[in-house]
């Protein structure tokens, strides 16, 4: 299998992708790209869903705002449930789905936000989009769990398990790529849609590359650095070191050196009679 390993721009995130040397370009880069805007609304869900268990569904559009303001000050009806919990920014009912579904959408998150984390590609294990749609089943399962009934169709929980859709008009869109319109890059050169994967990588089928997933009109994205982030501070760190060390010797006397142990005229007679810590003639104990 050909592994790609998928970085974007910023180096922010990173994920693995298996693939074949005889699979077109255009059916891996719509493959790279479901994968990549499905770890999107996982990781927007992740958020959605513990808002939704502290504060219950979104309120209507136009009925937002603070309970406590809007009883004392509009004089309408609030319904507070046994798990009602007031939404600070106003935005939602305050119906929670109480601790015990707590618990389990926790579960949920947790288990989606480490299958879709960089730290995958770090224990070099590909992400599928059958792990990816495993996840989301978790999430509408407990969903279905809280709400029989199902959520409000203008709550984003709702909105974005439907599909990429429900995220237009949030931050998380931004995230989102065009399978038709993305480009994939590698060594400073793209991979062409018309061509095949070994085309590009070559006909070893255990080939490891890292190419980069864009939005078009970027052009060529920047090269890899040499050195990782550590490397880069440890190097700097030996600089540093090495340049107060310099310094030192700059400001130290001429005749400074003659007190070191290598520059004793009389190190070798010593040692020979045991009268160092060196090493001892024969026959000295």
């Amino acid at each position: 299998m050909v592994v790609i390993h998928v970085k974007f721009q910023g180096g922010e995130d990173e994920f693995l992708y298996e693939t074949t040397g005889d699979a077109s370009n255009d059916a891996l880069i719509r493959e790279l790209v479901d994968v990549n805007n499905t770890r999107v609304r996982i990781a927007y869900l992740c958020g959605a869903l513990r808002d939704l268990a502290a504060h219950g569904p979104t309120k209507p559009q136009g009925e937002e705002g603070l309970d406590h303001i809007q009883e004392t000050m509009a004089g309408n009806f609030v319904e507070k449930a046994d798990n009602y919990k007031e939404d600070p920014h106003g935005n939602r009912t305050g119906n929670g789905v109480g601790e015990q579904m707590t618990s389990v959408f926790e579960d949920v998150c947790n288990d989606g936000e480490l299958y879709i984390s960089k730290a995958q590609a770090k224990a070099r294990k590909a992400l599928t989009m059958a792990g990816l749609e495993d996840k989301l089943t978790n999430m509408k399962g407990a969903v279905t769990m809280a709400y029989p009934m199902g959520l409000p169709k203008w709550d984003p929980v709702y909105a974005a398990l439907e599909g990429p859709e429900g995220l237009d008009g949030t931050q998380a869109a931004q995230g989102l790529l065009d399978p038709a319109t993305a480009q994939l890059w590698c060594a400073g050169k793209e991979f062409v849609r018309e061509e095949l994967v070994k085309d590009r990588v070559g006909r070893n089928e255990k080939t490891k590359v890292v190419a980069k997933l864009q939005k078009p009109g970027h052009g060529a994205p920047a090269r890899e650095p040499c050195v990782s982030e550590n490397e880069r501070k440890a190097m700097m760190a030996h600089y540093f070191k090495r340049q107060e060390e310099m310094k030192k010797l700059a400001e130290a006397d001429d005749d400074d050196y003659l007190h070191s142990p290598w520059a004793d005229t009389k190190a070798l007679k010593n040692s020979l009679q045991g009268m160092s810590g060196g090493m001892k003639a024969p026959g000295i104990r």
